[in-house]
């Protein structure tokens, strides 16, 4: 009773006290009878992990944690450590960061989401909707972080709107909470095309250089964006009429009120306009920068790159607002940086940092041993084993780098039961965009994660049953739908 007590009334405390324990078991027994320095490697991520769930610490304060435990545990160098947290990734945070904060700074964001609650009308749930369908159906053809980036201002715009208009403090909450996870969610469960999530990509080069599987943009589209609709279908079901229901329902009196406050804009100002056109110009140069690359040798786009041009041109371009006579406002200056979300930042630096570390200690490959360990001949279990290992993995793990390590193990896994190696390596790839619970899992869920709205214990739980749910709609879909589509559509070279 006294230590329940003790808990209560110090929970910060605890969950320190308790990570370190977990660290000092891990370190000193190695349960798992590691080598010793993937046993070092795994008890700093179970420490960190551990103090990221139970709150011990701020969260981008445990991200610094590699800059001062690797080199200490001679995991690796600071010089080595430090290159993690200025990762490309991490600039097209910040790039996307600036944008949203000039789309505030200009008033362009109250224009942009009262226009769209014009059109959707002021029922909570068809709002949410509307940012589900429109977020996955970008992540499609867009990077799933640019995709999140581009609609993450616009969503919290509208949250101010809809706030402004109701007094419901719990459905609002809840709005709001549903609305920023489903950004990130959506973006992560367009599994629809090749070029819809990272691991897609990787696992197609792979297999085609493996086994000489011919596998099309087109063929993948046809297979797999039923999948896709399912699981946005479910995402909506299980935010929205389960978990986190609100009360907002549509009304007059607020369309009265979104028209009016409309009205109160009036015309674009010149601010408005330079900050739309940067906007417009950063979106286009992501949709068409696979087509830009591919027409000419001077340059090569990338995601991080557009965003930080994008960001650039803001504290370039002049407002066309003067502070004096003689001194003109940029349409973003130094001391509107205030507002960025910079602990984001440090976060996914330090998820990086640690991500390459249970990388390079092997602990991978490691893991695949033990799963290969564990095939039997029973394939439906091998596809369940598969897909909850890797959706739970991509939680600490780079879904990219899980997916080139584990595609040769998942593969003589389905060699040695003599199946079709597809069988279990189509529903690993798939699960590994599926990370849902913690903010390091994908950039997406670090972009909303960004926002006041979500709580550490809202997204874990939130994330976990979106886990569970993924890993029942991909097994059902790769063990009964898979094996007789695939025999049809994807063709041996």
């Amino acid at each position: 009773m006294l230590l329940l007590k003790f808990v209560k009334q110090n929970k910060s405390q605890s969950a320190l006290l308790f990570g370190i324990g977990l660290f000092l078991f891990f370190l000193l027994v190695n349960p798992l009878t590691l080598p010793s320095a993937s046993s070092t490697v795994l008890s700093v991520a179970v420490l960190m992990v551990s103090w990221w769930v139970l709150g011990a610490l701020p969260l981008p304060v445990v991200a610094l944690m590699p800059l001062v435990l690797f080199p200490l545990f001679d995991i690796a160098s600071v010089k080595e450590v430090t290159k993690s947290y200025s990762d490309s990734v991490v600039f097209l945070f910040m790039g996307g960061f600036f944008l949203g904060i000039a789309i505030e700074k200009w008033n362009l964001h109250r224009r942009i989401a009262l226009g769209i609650i014009n059109i959707t009308g002021t029922n909570g749930n068809r709002i949410i909707l509307g940012f589900i369908i429109a977020t996955c159906f970008l992540s499609l053809w867009l990077s799933n972080t640019a995709t999140t980036m581009m609609m993450y201002p616009i969503a919290l715009s509208v949250i101010q709107v809809v706030g402004s208009n109701n007094d419901n403090n719990k459905s609002m909450k809840h709005f709001s909470l549903v609305l920023m996870l489903s950004l990130a969610y959506a973006s992560n469960f367009a599994l629809g095309t090749i070029i819809g999530t990272p691991p897609n990509v990787a696992y197609v080069n792979y297999i085609s250089d493996k086994y000489g599987y011919s596998i099309g943009f087109t063929d993948w589209m046809l297979v797999f964006m039923p999948l896709t609709i399912v699981l946005t279908f479910f995402l909506y079901w299980v935010l929205v009429k389960w978990l986190y229901p609100n009360q907002i329902v549509h009304s007059e009196e607020a369309r009265s009120y979104i028209r009016s406050e409309l009205k109160k804009l009036g015309k674009m100002s010149v601010p408005e306009k330079r900050v739309a056109g940067i906007f417009l110009v950063t979106v286009l140069c992501w949709v068409f920068k696979d087509v830009i690359n591919a027409n000419q040798s001077l340059f090569e786009l990338e995601d991080a790159s557009i965003a930080m041009f994008g960001a650039l041109l803001l504290f370039v371009m002049p407002s066309g607002k003067k502070e004096t006579d003689s001194v003109v406002i940029p349409l973003l200056t130094w001391d509107d940086t205030t507002k960025m979300a910079w602990g984001i930042l440090i976060l996914f630096g330090g998820g990086i940092a640690l991500a390459k570390s249970l990388e390079d200690a092997q602990l991978m490959n490691l893991f695949g041993n033990e799963l290969a360990s564990m095939a039997t001949g029973n394939v439906l279990l091998m596809v369940c084993i598969v897909t909850a290992a890797s959706v739970f993995l991509s939680e600490v793990m780079s879904n990219v780098a899980q997916v080139i390590v584990m595609a040769p193990v998942v593969s003589s896994m389905a060699a040695s039961l003599h199946m079709d190696p597809l069988m279990l390596g189509i529903p690993m790839t798939l699960g590994a965009s599926c990370a849902s619970m913690l903010p390091m899992g994908t950039p997406p869920n670090a972009i909303v994660f960004a926002s006041s709205h979500i709580k550490m214990k809202n997204m874990i739980f939130a994330g976990f049953v979106l886990n569970i749910v993924s890993i029942i709609l991909i097994v059902l879909f790769c063990y009964f739908l898979q094996p007789v589509i695939i025999k049809t559509i994807f063709h041996f070279h």
